[in-house]
C-alpha cells in the first residue's frame, strides 16, 4: 500500500529558502527505490509549511527516511532557518493513523483552487479555537489529481471533538463547493465495507445495518450472474454439483473482497464512515439510494430473460 511521509516546519523568515531546500528534498527522493510522490505545502498566513514523500510501500518510505542522506537535508535545512516541528508522520493507507492526526483527500474542480485554498482558510480559523489544535498542511495534487489536507491536534481526542463540531459542519459547505467530489477521510476500511475509525479515544465503526444493506447490494446481482453464467461453464466442465457451487462461490468472493467491494466502498465512503456519515440525513439519503438499487436490481433480473438462470 503507498505510504506518506510528512514532515511539518516551522515558519522561516524566507520563503525561497524553504522552496530551494524542498527541491533538493524532492530530488534526492526521486533517486530511491520506490519514490511515488512529492508536495510541498508553503503555509502562508495561516497553513502549515510541511513537505509530503509517497513512496510504493511503507518499507520503502523507512529505507528514505533512515538514509543518511535525508539526515544531511534535514541538518542543513535547520541551519537555513528550515526547522523541524515534529517528527517524521508515517501515514500508510488503510493504517492506523498516528494519534491526533486526520488526512482529508480532494479532488478540486478546475479553476476553483483559490476558492478551495480559501475555504481551508476558514477551516483553519475555526478548528484554532478548539483545544489542542497544532496546524493544518494542504498539499496540491501529484500524479493522482488529489489535493491532501493534514489536520494536526495534541490527542485523538481533541482531534474528535473538532471533527463532530458543528463549527467544523458549519464552514465544509464552501469546501465542498469547490470539489469535482466530496471529499474521502483517510481510514480504515474492511473488505467488505466497514470503516474504522477513532473517536474520543474509542474505536468506531460503520454500523451493521449499513454494512449489511451494502452487502446485499453487491451481493444479489452477483449471486444472480454467477449462478446465470458461471455456474453453467462449470457445470459443463464436469463438476459436480456441489463442487461447481464451491468453485462458484469462491470465485464470487474473489471478485466481490478485490474488485467490487472496494470500488463500491469508495462510492459509499461518506454514508459508511462513522464521523461523516453518522447525521440522519447522510444515514437516511445513503439508505434510500440502497433500496434504489434493490429496486433497480429486481426489476433488471425479473423483466430482462437473458439474465434469467431459470428459464
Amino acid at each position: 500500500m503507498p505510504a506518506l511521509g510528512v514532515t511539518i516546519f516551522d515558519r522561516c523568515d524566507d520563503e525561497n529558502v524553504f522552496a530551494s531546500w524542498s527541491d533538493e528534498v524532492r530530488s534526492a527522493a526521486q533517486s530511491m527505490t520506490g519514490f511515488v510522490g512529492f508536495a510541498a505545502s508553503s503555509g502562508g498566513e495561516t497553513l502549515d509549511r510541511a513537505i509530503a514523500v509517497t513512496f510504493d510501500g511503507e518499507n520503502a518510505l523507512h529505507a528514505w527516511l533512515d538514509t543518511a542522506r535525508w539526515k544531511e537535508l534535514a541538518r542543513r535545512g535547520a541551519e537555513r532557518g528550515v526547522l523541524r516541528v515534529t517528527s517524521d508522520l508515517v501515514i500508510v493507507d488503510g493504517a492506523v493513523l498516528p494519534g491526533g492526526v486526520g488526512v482529508v483527500s480532494s479532488r478540486v474542480a478546475p479553476g476553483k483552487e483559490a476558492e478551495f485554498l480559501a475555504a481551508h482558510t476558514a477551516l483553519t480559523d475555526a478548528a484554532s479555537g478548539f483545544s489542542g489544535y497544532e496546524g493544518t498542511a494542504v498539499f496540491p495534487p501529484g500524479a493522482s489529481g488529489e489535493w491532501r489536507s493534514l489536520i494536526r491536534f495534541r490527542t485523538e481526542s481533541q482531534l474528535s471533538a473538532w471533527l463532530l463540531s458543528p463549527q467544523r459542519a458549519a464552514v465544509l459547505p464552501p469546501v465542498r463547493s469547490s470539489l469535482v467530489q466530496d471529499f474521502s477521510v483517510f481510514a480504515q476500511t474492511t473488505p467488505w465495507g466497514t470503516t474504522v475509525r477513532r473517536v474520543n479515544g474509542e474505536t468506531a465503526m460503520t454500523p451493521g445495518w449499513k454494512t449489511a444493506m451494502l452487502l446485499l447490494m453487491v451481493l444479489y446481482p452477483m449471486v444472480m450472474l454467477q449462478t446465470r453464467f458461471v455456474a453453467p461453464v462449470i457445470g459443463g466442465l464436469g463438476a459436480d454439483p456441489w463442487l461447481a457451487v464451491w468453485i462458484g462461490q469462491v470465485l464470487s468472493v474473489m471478485v466481490m473482497q478485490w474488485w467490487v467491494m472496494p470500488t463500491v466502498s469508495s462510492w459509499c465512503r461518506r454514508w459508511l464512515d462513522p464521523v461523516d456519515g453518522a447525521g440522519w440525513r447522510v444515514s437516511l439519503r445513503g439508505a434510500a439510494i440502497a433500496v434504489t438499487v434493490y429496486l433497480i436490481s429486481w426489476t433488471v433480473f425479473a423483466t430482462v430473460d437473458w439474465l434469467q438462470y431459470w428459464d
